[in-house]
């Protein structure tokens, strides 16, 4: 069973991957004042965290034999399973954090494969720059072995404060992570496009930049009543009809068919967007709030 730690002294722990991700959590590690060993697949990477302190292990299983506490950053799941399957008997006794980025299935593989060898096991996910990470602002999310993460929170807020637990569900920091992210690229694939469709326009993106953040400030309230007519699945369509909605999607649609631009997201939106008034009467909730500029947010 793991141990809550109790004592004062600054946790030990170990960093399995430095690429930007796993330097950033190092150093955030060595800011904190824990004593920190350090392995890379590749050499030549780390030479700044030794400078400051770090300890390089000359293989994988001395970094894990130096610390009760291994972190695992690397750039998938099969990287880090092909880095960890060998070491499962120097994980005993030991917890692992995997804060590699993949699918939740691939972390409940993962966390599997842990508890075929009694290992505990916590599956993560960071959803900072590289350049906030050990920062207030650092998001990290954490699931599984829910006494392995009280038993290191206070290090692990190192990355983060307040390091965030969201289940025993070894794939939930995955799910959340890949949610976010949809809505993230999605959200990227609308700007940028709103941008070249402005320039078409004749309209310089320095020009438009500074309303772009009209529609930004109402996103925090759409998300919070969209999230609350999705989970009780009423949708009261106040101010922003699917109709309506769907009539904006298809003015977009067109102006950047006029000018040239690629289609292919609008396009798409396009199509839900008809299959939802097919189904339905056109009064119907479009799944947020703010009359007009509602049909705009979603391209």
């Amino acid at each position: 069973m793991t141990q809550a730690n109790t004592t004062t002294e600054p946790t030990p722990v170990t960093v399995l991957g430095l690429g930007d991700m796993g330097r950033a959590l190092a150093g955030a590690f060595l800011t904190a004042g824990h004593p920190t060993t350090v392995w890379n697949r590749s050499p030549g990477k780390g030479e700044d965290l030794v400078e400051r302190g770090a300890v390089r292990a000359a293989s994988a299983e001395e970094a894990v034999r130096a610390s009760g506490l291994v972190v695992v950053c690397l750039v998938d799941y099969d990287a880090s399973d092909a880095v960890l399957e060998p070491l499962a008997g120097a994980l005993a006794g030991r917890v692992l954090v995997n804060l590699t980025s993949d699918t939740p299935a691939r972390s409940r593989q993962a966390a599997a494969w842990a508890e075929k060898h009694a290992l505990a096991y916590l599956d993560g996910a960071i959803m900072v720059p590289v350049d906030v990470v050990g920062s207030a602002e650092a998001l990290v999310f954490y699931s599984g072995d829910r006494a392995a993460f009280e038993a290191h929170e206070s290090t692990l807020k190192a990355l983060g404060a307040p390091a965030t637990f969201l289940g025993e569900d070894h794939g939930l920091a995955a799910a959340y992570d890949m949610a976010m992210l949809d809505f993230f690229y999605g959200a990227m694939g609308g700007l940028v496009h709103a941008f070249a469709l402005a320039r078409a326009e004749g309209i310089d993106g320095a020009s438009l930049a500074p309303y772009l953040n009209t529609i930004a400030g109402i996103l925090p309230p759409i998300a919070a009543d969209t999230a609350k007519d999705i989970d009780t699945r009423t949708y009261a369509g106040e101010g922003a009809n699917l109709a309506m909605m769907a009539a904006s999607v298809d003015h977009i649609l067109h102006t950047a068919k006029d000018r040239g631009l690629d289609v292919s997201q609008l396009a798409a939106l396009k199509g839900v967007t008809d299959r939802a008034r097919a189904r339905g009467p056109g009064g119907e909730g479009g799944g947020g709030h703010g009359g007009g500029v509602g049909g705009g947010n979603k391209n």
